[in-house]
């Protein structure tokens, strides 16, 4: 006789054998009676079921996921307020000979049985039918912040936001969201010790209804404490010259949004790759909380190519190149040619930071160009000197010195020469620039705009004089996830009774891409016409343009505009108003927002369709 652990192994194999084989496959969950999709696709992911798709199980495996998917069911249902929901599984059962296809089979059932039974290999699918019953609603709320936290007002605006209320649904995401927001808003404001003193939800299933009972103790507020800069792996900007951009005095109370202004200042300098403000409470002294910030300087130079094609202008190209910082005084250089068969621009400037009244710079700049079209011989030279100005998160200012020398002369086939003038003026400007949206680069909420004041003497003899005021804006309105509605809207006025000394430079002009589209470029107002019909434009001292244009995306980065522009440059008080009307194709693209547009212009363009092309902002 064997010995007694062979006669085990004897056994075990002889039970293996004696057992059915047989493998059950679940190949599709059905979840039906939610009329919201949001709830049935929590249940289906809440399923451990789910996780087994496809897969070979074993009827007793089977039956202890079917068990739990009642419970995963009804869990998966109380974060939108349904405690009480009625539930009933169902499973169908196919059965296949050994080595069917999966999907084969004829005969279909409904099976209550935990095992099962015979040979062979069987499909499963599962129904889950669902009436979810009445909701639960909020009957008790209480709701609170008890110490110093309760007078703060930002935090007592995010609490009174809070939901839901008494009478509302209880619906977890609204609840956890209004949680989270209250407990931000005690630590931006500086309440680091701040924690629950209540915390729960009671659910009466019987009643469908829930108490709410939460109150935070804020603690004591703490205050903004010094801050120390760190430089990895080198220091290339003085400390000094950072913490002119500290917008507080150590002591004074807790605000992140303070935190937030440095960050965004210290990374409107470009001088570095990557910028992290950290506040310390591990290291506070009192209530006084240090504040962290690592800098990683980029790299320091930028160098630039790059082509271009323009109708007026020809073939070009542009070279460029700028230092991110030239000292540890974080001063900045930039020079940049742009060259094309007609029109030819050599610019460069110097920038000093500026930080004793505001976030800024002080600027200089030289810039040469040299314009040959069909009818305008032009070149000009121009020095500026600026001081710019961060006033808030939204407006910037610039003031600005300009002195200007240009040369220019007009002619036509009956006069291709034409003796040139001259003319030199020295005056300031006064621009404000405003951008509030939420995106900078393809906006779909907010406006932007600029508002700028100039004026002076000069010409020919030192005695014309001019002041000009010009605004431009815009208005970005998202319709749904997938379009938008932009307007844009242009006015300028020159005030001077001797245009025709001021210079091309100093003169309105309309039509072309971002003025009005379905004419081409400056072929909207005052022009030149010689004996063949050609036109040649001369600039006005008055303009106003305006356009609307809806925008919607399709699948991906591919969309569409329809667009109306009008306006004119005129002199005088009565615009001449030309409209064209067009449609275009929009890219979002890697480098930014592309677009391609084909517009018609409705009163007596030069041409019967024009094409435009433009990549970047909209800003």
């Amino acid at each position: 006789m064997p010995p007694r652990p062979a006669r085990l192994l004897i056994a075990l194999a002889l039970a293996g054998v004696a057992l059915p084989a047989s493998a059950i496959t679940v190949t599709r969950i059905e979840v039906s009676g939610l009329a919201d999709e949001r709830m049935a696709q929590n249940v289906r992911l809440s399923l451990s079921l789910n996780d087994e798709l496809g897969k070979d199980l074993s009827a007793r495996r089977l039956s202890y996921l079917l068990r739990e998917a009642e419970a995963e069911t009804r869990e998966a249902l109380e974060p939108f307020g349904y405690y009480t929901p009625t539930i009933v599984i169902q499973r169908s059962d196919r059965q296949r000979p050994e080595g069917a296809d999966a999907e084969a089979g004829t005969s279909a059932s409904v099976r209550t049985d935990a095992e099962g039974d015979g040979d062979g290999e069987r499909s499963v699918s599962v129904a889950i039918s669902i009436a979810p019953g009445n909701q639960v609603r909020v009957r008790a709320w209480n709701v609170g912040i008890d110490g110093a936290g309760a007078d703060d007002p930002h935090v007592a605006a995010a609490l009174a936001g809070f939901a839901p209320r008494s009478g509302e649904v209880l619906d977890h995401a609204v609840y956890e969201a209004s949680k989270s927001k209250v407990s931000r808003m005690l630590a931006g404001r500086g309440y680091f010790d701040a924690d629950f003193s209540a915390h729960r939800v009671a659910v009466t299933r019987a009643e469908h209804a829930a108490d709410i009972d939460l109150r935070w103790r804020s603690g004591a507020r703490h205050a903004l404490g010094s801050v120390d800069f760190g430089q990895e792996p080198q220091a290339v900007i003085d400390d000094s010259l950072l913490r002119k951009l500290v917008g507080w005095e150590p002591g004074e109370p807790w605000d992140d949004a303070e935190l937030e202004r440095l960050r965004r200042s210290l990374v409107a300098l470009d001088y570095f790759g990557l910028v992290e403000v950290l506040p310390q409470p591990a290291e506070k002294t009192g209530d006084v909380v240090p504040v962290q910030v690592h800098l990683t300087p980029a790299p320091r130079s930028i160098y630039s190519i790059g082509a271009s094609y323009g109708t007026q202008s020809g073939a070009g190209v542009s070279l460029g190149f700028e230092r991110r910082y030239l000292n540890a005084r974080g001063h900045k250089a930039l020079a940049q040619i742009d060259y094309a068969s007609k029109r030819k621009l050599a610019t460069v400037q110097y920038r000093v930071p500026a930080f004793a009244w505001l976030d800024g710079w002080y600027t200089a700049s030289l810039q040469a160009a040299d314009e040959q079209t069909d009818s305008l011989d032009n070149r000009r030279l121009e020095f500026v000197a600026s001081r710019s100005g961060q006033y808030n998160q939204h407006l910037n200012l610039v003031a600005s010195a300009h002195v200007l020398r240009e040369r220019w002369a007009y002619f036509t086939i009956t006069k291709p020469t034409q003796s040139y003038e001259y003319a030199s003026f020295a005056f300031p400007s006064l621009r404000a620039e405003y951008i509030d949206v939420d995106d900078r680069l393809a906006p779909r909420r907010g406006t932007g705009g600029t508002l700028e004041l100039r004026g002076g003497n000069g010409g020919a003899d030192g005695t014309t004089g001019f002041v000009q005021l010009h605004a431009d804006a815009h208005w970005f309105h998202g319709m749904q996830d997938d379009s938008r509605l932009l307007v844009r809207g242009e006015a300028g006025h020159t005030f001077t009774n001797e245009l025709l000394e001021l210079p091309p430079s100093l003169r309105y002009y309309a039509g072309g891409d971002r003025s009005i589209r379905g004419y081409g470029w400056r072929e909207v107002g005052p022009r030149i016409i010689d004996s063949a019909g050609n036109a040649y434009a001369v600039g006005a001292s008055n303009v106003v343009t305006a356009s609307i244009e809806y925008e919607r995306y399709f699948k991906g980065p591919w969309g569409a505009a329809v667009f109306v522009d009008s306006g004119s440059a005129f002199d005088g008080s009565k615009p001449d108003l030309h409209t064209g009307v067009g449609f275009g194709v929009r890219w979002r693209s890697p480098v930014g927002p592309v677009r391609v547009d084909i517009a018609r212009g409705l009163k007596s363009p030069d041409s019967p369709f024009t094409l435009h092309l433009n990549i970047g902002a909209d800003l």
